[in-house]
């Protein structure tokens, strides 16, 4: 007779095991020294990365009375973001007690709670329940008076399975004294309820998200390594994006540069294999391995979907909600139920070697999507099945949604494998892949494929193809000729929803690009309306991305962040199926907005995951993505990162074989900007050499719809450094003409700040204060602050004589803050009398070295009045000659 071995799901639920351990209340288990060797806090490296915001959150939940509980999977530094924590916290007593599978005795438990409390003399009642014990423990606790904050640390969590222990600590969970926080570390989720607890406002949970470093976190970890040379920005970028922050792997792979050991992948490095192996898949048996394996083949996996591959290898009870639930390091997709997805390190780790029957999978995979109605997906799955008939078919009948789903990537490892004759025979099919090419920015492959149709399959798919051209036209940066095709497009008839959709998506964005924002909302309207009949939540999230394209041109910082946010919340309630491109565009523009806005770690976190899939479907936004990475690097003062982001977005662009209009005029601004920031103006000059084509074509490309005047202000911006005052007027009045009165409203704020500077060159600083003051009001209504981090190096002497002036308001604070002059304000008030308008001319005449007379001569007004001011500046600044005036004005940041 065989063995009977209990599965592991039953390993936690069999109350029998615990009998022993249940019973007696003996207290001499352990001997108190003993006890004591196990109350002791952890050491952590010295090497650690500081992370002073999470310390902040963690003692702060530390409130007496309160629990703190920290959920993560192995390798998340649980342990050391406590110690860490509690070292800040001089006034803290800890009591720390690291628990392991001995524990689950109630006895012993309840010994090692009494002698991390200091209660260890306390006895067990004469006959009571482990329940009694603990109550009288708790109560002695709260008599106490403690001088210190007493805190009272369980770590390990998860190895306390005995039901009795847990019932313990629930109880210990809700009555906690007074003059006690408790913290709770597991890698499971917490084996009580804890509504309760967060209803009355003493309970908060720390997981994942909040202990995994950060993209700016995992550079700062690796910052010395970079220093001396062993690794790149580049190879940086890409352990974050493999790892997602993920610690223990990011410290084991930094030991290894140290070490100066092969440089291998990081799932390939033997610390970190033996960390996958011994730590994060021990407890699992060989066909739970085998079902997470099934699920690392998947992009992300419900419970439903991997049931329907499980009878090919893996057993029913590892669906990836379970393999969530004990502690593995899963993350739910946001928006899509109980859709998971593996962390990309992980993931590639069990990818290696593939699994018999991989092919046999995907096909099923792309069946299930495909019953399903999801066409991207089952292609996706259908190709990587290597299955051509399957892939012909659903290509041939999904096109338009295959559009919507803009699975780009895939659909272009399909054209390379495709034969030649088989294109030709399904018009289709070209159409198909004249979009795909089309929306990848590979505008003459997909013009190639347009050019091959006979007349009659010209004249029965006449409206799709206007409607093809009408978005190649756009997306080349043509605006009237774009607006023209889609309008005959629409008047031939004969399109499918989508096809209208987007071609009335394609004009929206025209009439936008030429300031007709009225015709442009109607044009989005009707978009909208066709979203809600094609009944899908990528359509509808494309048309809220074209809204808050239109307000993003007006300037509506606010209204644009509510659509985008509103959109993503409404497309996120389609819970079965991965994100399409319309989500990631609102992503994108969502982290435009935020941007502008000055919210910069917000505009991180977000960018991080959006870039990630735009990479992943080969989506054009990836270019944005890059873009504002490029900005944000500039902002920080990290000009090496910011080249580094332009080097890979022109790499990136030209494996993708995108045309060099699209991206090349984006970049060479990027590096125009940054090459002025470093105060290089002459390879700035150069840069814009390579952009002249593309000043004087005038095209507005989709995504960046403010870059021929953009263009033309870094030429102003060029002139200035070169102190060429006409040229720098005529091409800074060229913004303005280029637009007339359709100027967006980003533009119109970085046209106007350009024109502060030039009016404090020609006329004097009084009058460039004016006008900075003028556009600082605009700015503060929608908080558009990202013109004012462009220009900074420009505007810094403006706005140093400016600020002190400016009205209090949470605008002008984050000005203070960008321009790092917040004290200035306080300075230049000591004065008892200001200085006039008129003198602080008079005062920068004389810095600058001119005599009473010529100062009259340049300002129009007698040299009497100009003695008259020289007085009363000497009078006002309490000095008594030029020199000393100069000097106390500097002193006062007047000058």
């Amino acid at each position: 007779m065989g063995q009977c071995v209990k599965s592991y799901n039953d390993g936690c639920a069999a109350n029998d095991e615990f009998q022993s351990a249940n019973n007696g209340l003996a207290h001499g288990e352990l001997v108190r020294d003993l006890l004591e060797q196990r109350l002791q806090m952890p050491a952590i490296p010295v090497s650690r990365l500081i992370r002073p915001e999470l310390d902040q959150q963690i003692l702060a939940a530390m409130s007496p009375g309160h629990l703190l509980f920290l959920e993560a999977p192995s390798g998340y530094g649980k342990t050391h973001s406590l110690v860490s924590a509690l070292n800040a916290a001089p006034d803290a007593s800890i009591r720390w007690v690291t628990l392991n599978g001995g524990d689950n005795a109630p006895s012993r438990f309840l010994s090692l709670l009494a002698t991390a409390l200091g209660l260890s003399d306390v006895s067990a009642p004469n006959g009571g329940t482990f329940q009694d014990h603990l109550s009288v423990l708790l109560v002695t606790k709260a008599r106490k008076k403690e001088s210190n904050r007493d805190v009272l640390v369980l770590d390990n969590l998860h190895h306390l399975t005995n039901p009795a222990v847990v019932g313990l600590l629930h109880q210990l969970a809700t009555n906690i004294p007074g003059n006690l926080a408790v913290v709770m570390a597991s890698r499971l989720p917490l084996p009580f309820e804890s509504h309760t607890l967060d209803l009355q406002g003493v309970y908060q949970h720390l997981s994942v998200d909040r202990l995994e470093f950060s993209r700016s976190e995992t550079f700062e970890f690796f910052q010395q390594a970079r220093d001396e040379r062993l690794i790149t920005s580049v190879a940086i970028d890409h352990l974050y994006n493999l790892t997602e922050g993920w610690p223990t792997p990011l410290a084991l792979y930094l030991r290894e540069l140290a070490r100066g050991d092969e440089r291998k992948p990081v799932h390939e490095t033997e610390s970190v294999e033996r960390f996958i192996k011994s730590t994060v898949l021990a407890p699992l048996a060989q066909s739970q391995v085998r079902s997470l394996r099934v699920m690392a083949e998947l992009e992300s996996c419900s419970d439903e979907l991997f049931l329907t591959l499980e009878g090919t290898t893996a057993e029913p009870d590892m669906p990836p909600s379970s393999a969530a639930e004990r502690g593995l390091p899963l993350k739910q997709v946001p928006g899509r139920g109980r859709w998971y997805r593996l962390n990309p390190l992980l993931q590639a780790w069990l990818q290696a070697p593939v699994m018999g029957g991989y092919a046999t999978r995907m096909l099923m995979a792309s069946r299930w999507f495909g019953q399903r109605e999801q066409f991207p997906e089952a292609l996706k799955y259908a190709l990587l099945a290597g299955e051509n008939d399957e892939v012909i078919r659903i290509a041939s009948e999904g096109t338009e949604a295959l559009l919507l789903g803009q699975d780009t990537a895939s659909l272009l490892t399909l054209r390379r494998s495709l034969p030649a004759q088989l294109l030709e025979r399904s018009a289709r099919l070209r159409i198909v892949y004249s979009w795909v090419h089309a929306i990848g920015g590979q505008f003459r492959q997909a013009r190639e494929l347009l050019e091959s149709f006979s007349v009659s399959d010209l004249r029965e798919q006449e409206a799709r193809i206007y409607a093809l051209k009408a978005f190649i036209l756009r997306g080349e940066g043509f605006v009237a000729p774009a607006l023209e095709m889609a309008d005959k497009a629409l008047a031939t008839g004969g399109l499918s929803t989508q096809a209208q959709l987007v071609t009335q998506i394609v004009r929206s964005s025209a009439l936008c690009a030429g300031g007709y924002f009225q015709a442009a909302r109607d044009a989005n309207r009707a978009a909208a309306k066709l979203a809600r009949e094609a009944g899908d939540s990528g359509s509808e999230a494309l048309a809220v991305y074209a809204h808050a394209r239109i307000e993003l041109g007006k300037g509506a910082l606010g209204h644009a962040e509510q659509l985008l946010r509103t959109g993503l919340d409404t497309a996120m309630q389609e819970l079965s199926r991965p994100a399409r491109i319309g989500e990631t565009r609102l992503q994108l523009n969502l982290v435009l907005v935020l941007w502008h806005k000055g919210r910069l770690k917000e505009a991180d976190r977000l960018l991080v995951s959006c870039a990630r899939h735009a990479e992943q479907t080969r989506d054009l936004g990836l270019l944005l993505a890059m873009a504002l990475r490029v900005l944000m690097c500039r902002a920080q003062g990290r000009m090496d990162d910011a080249f580094v982001w332009i080097g890979r977005a022109e790499r990136t662009m030209h494996s993708w074989q995108v045309d060099e209009s699209v991206y090349l005029p984006v970049l060479e601004a990027l590096k125009t900007s940054c090459w002025l920031a470093c105060g290089q103006p002459e390879s700035a000059a150069q840069a814009m050499v390579k952009l002249a084509p593309y000043r004087k074509d005038g095209c507005v490309p989709e995504l960046f719809p403010m870059i021929p005047g953009l263009l033309d202000c870094l030429q102003v911006r060029i002139d200035l450094v070169n102190g060429d005052l006409i040229r720098a007027r005529e091409h800074l009045s060229a913004v303005y003409h280029r637009y007339e009165d359709a100027l967006p409203w980003g533009l119109h704020l970085h046209a106007g700040l350009l024109d502060a500077v030039l009016l404090a060159e020609e006329k004097g600083a009084p009058a460039g204060r004016r006008q900075l003051e003028s556009v600082i009001r605009e700015a503060a209504r929608e908080h558009f602050i990202s013109p004012f981090a462009e220009l900074m190096h420009e505007l810094r002497p403006l706005m140093e004589k400016t600020f002190r002036g400016l009205e209090p308001c949470p605008f002008t604070s984050a000005l203070g803050e960008l321009f790092g002059i917040e004290g200035i304000a306080v300075v230049a008030d000591t004065l008892a009398e200001p200085i006039s308008e008129r003198e602080q001319g008079v005062l920068e005449l004389i810095a600058k070295g001119l005599s009473n007379q010529e100062i009259a001569d340049k300002l129009h007004i007698s040299l009497h009045t100009v003695k008259t001011h020289a007085r009363r500046i000497n009078a006002k600044l309490e000095v008594k000659s030029r020199t000393q005036a100069i000097v106390r004005a500097r002193e006062l940041g007047l000058l």
